[in-house]
């Protein structure tokens, strides 16, 4: 399955990266070049809504910690939302899920906001 990425505006500056597809090597350029310019327009937070991703190898989780990195340079919320899970039990395992703001729902991450 290619990958699929659709950017939404939502109220109160919050961007929101819905990703579809396996993203792995041959496809992690394209969410990092979906995802930077996203952080890059600034905003309160980028919120990646991850439900459609059945996979993601070792190179889509370095596009999202260079994503974490960029939104705290740039002191914006970077949350994750709704992941499948067995991209939620990968993040499990590398205890990812302690360094990530993960949520159930794209409704949860934007609590606090």
């Amino acid at each position: 399955m290619s990958l699929q990425i659709d950017l939404h505006e939502r109220d109160n500056d919050i961007t929101v990266l819905t990703v579809q597809g396996e993203v792995d090597m041959s496809s992690s350029s394209v969410m990092r070049g979906r995802l930077a310019p996203a952080l890059d327009a600034g905003g309160r937070a980028v919120i990646v809504d991850l439900s459609g991703v059945t996979y993601m190898d070792s190179s889509g989780i370095a596009t999202l910690v260079e994503g974490l990195q960029s939104s705290m340079k740039q002191g914006i919320a970077f949350r994750l939302a709704d992941l499948h899970p067995a991209v939620l039990d990968v993040f499990k395992l590398a205890r990812l899920d302690t360094v990530f703001q993960v949520y159930d729902s794209i409704e949860d991450a934007m609590t606090d906001l």
